[in-house]
């Protein structure tokens, strides 16, 4: 019974990934902060203003799944179905990192009207411009998108520092949301293909203790550094966006790729 259940729900999920495209993926922990010895759970979400439905793991989509813990970097030990997707026994002390890379997926674009609006939304400029000058139609073309998540849990006293994952494209944390002065703000490096990436939109979702979401927009500097302003008791997801354009003779009708990564965090 339970492989039926699993392919239904694999199926939803694949109908909903595809509709959710310009919606945030984010992994999501039950509780920030936990004690030693307790078990660590974090979700798989896919929506939009911190707010979205949980999905199951499913390893054919997922190409990385892995986790810091205790300073020592392993995969996550994951199992087809489960919900909350990371679940860790026994954690360490310290700070906690999960990863997860999903894997590449395609959405279909009738009109540019749609593309138009998520352009917009995550600040790309003017790429109609450029997309007519590659002689491409404005009409029925796709675009392939992958996604890059990444979630920060205390664990006891949760000391350690946020690390490189290699992603194609992550947000790395310049200073530590459980043990560190935040009274500045949160550093965070966006990084794209092991470089810095400069003057790029990282979109803020501050969550409050009653639930209500607040967004703010901030940019990087020339070293690829964004400062966040947080508040005590507030849970956050930092998200940033490339676009690349794809030359549609590789993949037929696909015109642009998206990564995106997405930083949880919050802060005690």
């Amino acid at each position: 019974m339970l492989p039926a259940v699993c392919a239904f729900v694999y199926a939803a999920q694949v109908l909903v990934s595809g509709a959710a495209q310009a919606h945030e993926f984010w992994i999501e922990p039950q509780a920030y902060q936990i004690a030693p010895g307790e078990t660590a759970l974090a979700a798989f979400h896919v929506g939009q203003d911190f707010k979205g439905p949980t999905f199951i793991y499913v390893p054919r989509r997922s190409v990385r799944f892995e986790q810091v813990a205790g300073g020592a970097q392993a995969e996550v030990a994951a199992t087809v179905g489960d919900n909350p997707a990371f679940q860790l026994t026994g954690a360490p002390e310290g700070l906690l990192i999960v990863a997860h890379e999903a894997a590449a997926q395609t959405l279909a674009y009738k009109t540019w009207d749609k593309f138009q609006k998520f352009i917009d939304h995550k600040d790309f400029g003017n790429v109609l411009s450029a997309h007519t000058a590659r002689g491409l139609p404005t009409e029925n073309f796709r675009e392939s998108y992958s996604r890059y998540a990444k979630a920060l849990i205390g664990v006891g006293d949760g000391a350690g520092t946020d690390r490189v994952f290699g992603l194609r494209t992550e947000i790395i944390a310049q200073a530590n949301p459980y043990t560190d002065d935040l009274s500045n703000g949160l550093p965070v490096l966006v990084m794209l293909e092991g470089e810095p990436r400069t003057n790029a939109q990282v979109e803020l979702f501050e969550k409050a203790p009653d639930g209500t979401v607040t967004i703010t927009l901030h940019r990087t500097n020339n070293d690829g550094i964004a400062v966040l302003p947080v508040r005590a008791e507030h849970s956050y997801l930092a998200d940033a966006v490339t676009l690349q354009p794809r030359d549609p003779a590789e993949a037929p009708g696909v015109a642009y790729h998206s990564l995106w990564a997405a930083l949880t965090f919050a802060v005690p």
